[in-house]
């Protein structure tokens, strides 16, 4: 048996009768005339294969109609959920939001812009997640997630990329190693040995090589930068940082981290999406509202530049 031939409206005037328990009331609560409801429901009776109402100088409802108008209200009841989610998409940013971000931006950038977020868009449900930028990006052209931080470009032109934020690098490194001295003025000359870099898939270890130069050879590599920090607490080698990663550790005091200057290296932080997805104009709202952001040691990016 399909669905053809029964339609929302014909559940409408069937729960008015039941409601009303009179064919004429719940016409003139439905809009319509009483023939023109009665024949409704004639019609839906005879598709559904049984009485709904027994007809007499009192409308009753029969055993399979008492099943029947409670199915009815929880179809109506899904059905105005569906209108109601339609508002939503119509209006701000609502429902679960699936935003994911490359590894070395994640930690250290959610705990500023979370609270703000939720303030902001009370009616979305975050869901974060984390991992290298090839994987989220193959996640997010196969509709995973829905908004990717990562550092810009990506250069897939089946993507919208805006970017939100420039993140400076410093120099981490021990106590008593000779880039230690403070501030590092350009032009930089960082091809010293013992450099460490993150292993082969981090977008941050082709900036660093970019930076420090691609015949500098590393001495060791990490899984991670918090692993890198703690290879340097440990006594061995330097690295380029992103500032935010430099600015929460328990190894702190045996890390020594060397700013490179207002001209210095550093990085674009961007939000990215399918360029398909027509929830973009919101999505641009949000980056927006995380361009305004004053977040310490960040430089905003205007729109375009």
């Amino acid at each position: 048996m399909t669905l053809a031939g029964i339609t929302l409206r014909d559940l409408e005037y069937l729960v008015a009768v039941a409601d009303l328990r009179h064919f004429r009331q719940a016409a003139e609560r439905c809009g319509v005339s009483q023939p023109g409801l009665s024949a409704q429901i004639a019609k839906l009776e005879e598709r559904l294969g049984a009485p709904v109402f027994e007809r007499g100088r009192t409308v009753l409802l029969t055993p399979f109609g008492e099943a029947a108008v409670a199915q009815a209200r929880v179809v109506l009841a899904e059905a105005r959920t569906l209108l109601d989610l339609g508002a939503q998409w119509r209006g701000e940013l609502a429902g679960p939001l699936r935003m994911a971000s490359i590894e070395t931006v994640g930690p250290y950038l959610f705990p500023l812009i979370l609270r703000p977020l939720r303030t902001a868009f009370p009616q979305a449900q975050f869901r974060l997640s984390e991992g290298r930028t090839a994987g989220l990006t193959a996640e997010l052209l196969a509709g995973n997630i829905d908004l990717l931080l990562a550092s810009t470009p990506l250069g897939d032109d089946r993507l919208v990329e805006t970017d939100l934020y420039v993140e400076p690098f410093v120099i981490a490194c021990t106590p008593d190693h000779p880039l230690a001295g403070g501030t590092v003025p350009p032009p930089l000359d960082l091809g010293m040995e013992g450099l460490l870099l993150l292993d082969e898939g981090h977008c941050l270890r082709d900036q660093a090589l970019a930076v420090c130069g691609r015949s500098v050879k590393a001495a060791r590599h990490a899984t991670g930068l918090e692993t890198l920090r703690h290879m340097i607490a440990a006594g061995e080698g330097w690295t380029l940082m992103p500032l935010l990663a430099a600015r929460r550790s328990d190894a702190d005091s045996l890390v020594r981290y060397v700013d490179l200057g207002p001209e210095g290296p550093g990085r674009r932080i961007g939000l990215v999406w399918r360029k398909s997805d027509p929830r973009g104009p919101r999505f641009a709202k949000l980056a927006e509202r995380l361009r305004r952001l004053d977040l310490p040691g960040l430089r905003a990016v205007a729109p375009g530049a």
